[in-house]
């Protein structure tokens, strides 16, 4: 007796073959970078990138990844990019994985000419995973956006 054919969500649509595989994550891993990783080479001294933290001034001054250098998403253009580097990756992090402000910043510096890369996870993921924050509330702020305003902040 022949079994009925079973059926698969995760088949649905069929997977891609190895060679359309390599390609797309090649492609994705090209503008992706992840906490591990942007941990390791800041533990190094690498240089060969600029760290952007790309939220808004209050949620910069309270609690940052060290050595970010800060320039909100909405701000990006080509006079405020004038001091970035064009000869090195800029990596770039918001909040989190509910944020798109990251998704946004890279897509304007990569209009601008820059080569980008968008921390996975933002500095959520960051602190999540024992990274070391500095900033007037540092490791006491909130973890996540407060609105135009910090609590307290007059």
């Amino acid at each position: 007796m022949q079994r009925p054919r079973q059926f698969s969500l995760v088949l649905e649509i069929p997977a891609a073959s190895p060679d359309e595989a390599s390609a797309h994550f090649a492609a994705k891993l090209s503008v992706e970078t992840d906490i591990s990783d942007l941990m390791f080479d800041l533990q190094r001294g690498y240089e060969g990138f600029v760290l952007l933290d790309v939220r808004d001034q209050a949620s910069f001054e309270a609690c940052h990844i060290p050595s970010a250098v800060h320039l909100p998403a909405r701000q990006i253009d080509a006079d405020t990019t004038r001091g970035i580097p064009k000869d090195k990756a800029v990596v770039v992090y918001c909040w989190g994985p509910g944020c798109n402000g990251a998704t946004k910043a890279a897509l304007a510096l990569a209009e601008l000419g820059f080569k980008v890369k968008e921390l996975i996870g933002g500095i959520e993921y960051w602190r999540k995973e024992g990274g070391r924050v500095e900033g007037t509330l540092s490791d006491s702020a909130p973890m996540y956006w407060q609105g135009p305003e910090w609590p307290g902040k007059t």
